[in-house]
Parts: C-alpha cells; structure tokens; sequence
C-alpha cells in the first residue's frame, strides 16, 4: 500500500512547502483538479522539479482528447494521469495508449459511476493502472464513504490496481486498510492538521502495520 497525498486549497509555493513537511512519509503527491484548473501545468512541472524523488500525479480528470492531454501532463512531469471512468471506451483506450508510450500510469477516477462493478469489469480488460473509489466533497457532506464500492471493485479487478479517495482521515484508516487498496489518498486528513508532519508518519506507519498483517 501507498500513500498519496492529494492537494487542492493550494498555490504552487503553498504546495511545494507542505510537501516539504511530509515529503518522507508520503508515495506519490498529487496536484489536484482545483490547483491545475487555477495554476495549470505548471504546478505539476514546478511540484516535480522540486521533488524528483515522489511520483507526482496530476488529477485531469480528463473526459476527452485523453492522448493529447496525457501527452501534456506527461511533458510536464506528471508520472500517473488521471480520466474519469464516465469517459467513452475510446477516450481511456486513448489515454492507456498514451501513457504506456510515455511510460507514464493512468489512474481511473470512479466517481458519479452507478453500476461499479459492471465498470470496473470493463475498465480492468482496458489495460488502466489503477481504479480508484472516489467519495466526492459533495457527497462525504451527505455520509457517505467508500469501504463498501471499494471491496465491490477488489472482488471484480485482476489487472488493475485499486486506489481509494474521499474523506479519508487517521480514524476512519483502519476501516481502508482492512479491505487492502494498493494506494490510500488522502487530503484534508493531512493538509488540515496543525502538524502535518506528525500526522503524515502516523497514518504510513499504520499503513505499513497493515501489510504487515
């Protein structure tokens, strides 16, 4: 298991600082969608050229023109690329393909799918890297979580690995850990915390308990 950290109430300078804090507790940092829509790639670029050592993702969510898009986000820096899997077949085929040219990753972003098993049945036979269980903001308001669309997709998938996303914090790690996502996102659950630091190591040291068991 893997620890993304996901930013997304961030400027590039913001971005680059707290990452400082965390940098050896986190796997992959991810540029969200709020900073690239605000910033654009270069948060990505800047993100990447500070940290060379962290896999650095950028959340596109891309829903069309998924190869010229891959194509962007992978010349400036980004290693894992994200689509939504509400895309058309030829739009992730298109990004897969790209990415596999590039030797970048495609993370398929679940969110507003209804018939997830159905999806990632499909998606798993598409070639992508990862699918990934996104609780959206909207969504966590209501109380709604993940664990259970999450053990749905670990049931179904054989190829890819499974990422979970959504509200995730160091109490409810447990619960993420029990069904084994090959990479644990979290936001808020970090970036809001006073000590980021402190926080960072205690949720990968679960983390790495986990494998473990």
């Amino acid at each position: 298991m893997k620890l993304q950290l996901a930013l997304d109430l961030v400027n590039i300078p913001e971005a680059i600082e707290l990452i400082k804090e965390v940098e050896e507790y986190i796997d992959i940092v991810e540029i969200g969608t709020p900073v690239i829509n605000k910033e654009g790639l270069k948060a990505v670029a800047e993100v990447k050229a500070a940290y060379p050592n962290l896999e650095v993702l950028a959340d596109l969510k891309i829903m069309d023109a998924a190869g010229y898009e891959v194509g962007n986000a992978s010349a400036a820096g980004a290693d894992i690329i994200t689509i939504l899997a509400q895309a058309e077949n030829s739009s992730i085929k298109g990004a897969v393909e790209a990415a596999k040219k590039l030797g970048k990753k495609i993370l398929v972003d679940m969110i507003a799918v209804k018939d997830i098993k159905t999806r990632a049945a499909e998606l798993d036979l598409m070639g992508v890297d990862y699918i990934c269980v996104h609780t959206g903001y909207d969504l966590q308001a209501e109380g709604k979580d993940s664990f259970a669309d999450l053990r749905t997709i670990k049931s179904i998938v054989k190829n890819a690995k499974t990422a979970i996303a959504g509200g995730i914090k160091l109490e409810t790690l447990p619960e993420v850990i029990k069904a084994q996502p090959d990479l644990i996102i979290v936001g808020g659950g970090i970036t809001s915390k006073d000590d980021k630091k402190a926080e960072a190591a205690q949720i990968q040291k679960l983390i790495k308990e986990g494998v473990m068991v």
